[in-house]
């Protein structure tokens, strides 16, 4: 990150967070880019994470080059194993930083960037760095969520306490949690043309995802470093903390569980 710098990811790399991350793939996460997506396209995804994505998205337009990066060396190492397994020959990650990528001018014909977004307090800047590595008329492809449309049953007020409790961490370590309604507006001042501006959800209702979205979530909010940074910053305590976490366990065995969650996404050209 520029000005010596460096965003503060609020929800970390626990191992409840990376299976919440692995759950992702193209599909789920990137539907709105695939029917853009041709072989030979060479594509950078930007905050990798795992791989999962980046990995299907490097089958879809094999023989062109992908590269996944991610600021963090530890999820980058588990998307080279992930890349080793597949045995993919035109998929490559590395650890790099968003602000100042590692990356040549104008080298790549798709720009992908999934949940990245939200966690930054100078979204604009990334994206004029993303455009700079995009070869003229190559595709920006970002997608981000928007906590303030999360809605979810039975009501709970602990579960209304959590997600006023994430809106408050994440606006102290200076991302923006309602980033997908922002995400359009940012593009723009990015200088980039050709917007097309789409929505997609999240459900869990049935008992499996409700057991994996409630699971994960219960042993986030008391393990991951969301829960660090609540308690770092004052804005909750572990008893608080306990006490969300047994609400989602609740939610997830309650036979009428749903919860949704509105994504946004921007497709633009340079």
């Amino acid at each position: 990150m520029s000005h010596g710098q460096r965003p503060v990811y609020t929800h970390g790399h626990h191992e409840s967070v990376l299976r919440s991350h692995e759950w992702r793939t193209a599909e789920r996460a990137s539907g709105y880019l695939l029917s853009s997506l041709r072989p030979g396209m060479d594509l950078l995804d930007v905050g990798c994470g795992p791989g999962t994505i980046t990995v299907d998205l490097a089958r879809r337009v094999a023989p062109g080059r992908v590269l996944g990066v991610d600021a963090s060396a530890d999820v980058v190492a588990r998307a080279r194993a992930r890349a080793e397994e597949s045995g993919l020959s035109n998929l490559g990650f590395a650890v790099d930083d968003i602000f100042s990528l590692q990356v040549a001018d104008r080298s790549f014909d798709v720009v992908h960037a999934h949940q990245v977004l939200q966690h930054l307090s100078r979204p604009v800047e990334a994206l004029i760095e993303l455009r700079r590595v995009l070869r003229d008329g190559g595709l920006l492809a970002v997608r981000d969520g928007d906590y303030g449309t999360f809605v979810w049953a039975p009501d709970d007020p602990l579960l209304d306490r959590w997600l006023s409790l994430y809106h408050e961490v994440a606006d102290r370590n200076g991302g923006e949690p309602d980033a997908g309604r922002y995400l359009f507006g940012w593009v723009r001042a990015a200088g980039f043309g050709d917007l097309r501006a789409t929505t997609s959800t999240w459900t869990f209702a049935d008992p499996e995802t409700r057991d994996w979205w409630g699971g994960t979530w219960a042993e986030r909010v008391v393990s991951s470093d969301f829960a660090r940074h609540a308690l770092d910053h004052g804005l909750s305590d572990q008893a608080e903390l306990e006490a969300i976490a047994g609400a989602f366990r609740r939610w997830a065995d309650a036979p009428d569980g749903w919860f949704a969650m509105l994504h946004a996404e921007v497709l633009a050209t340079r």
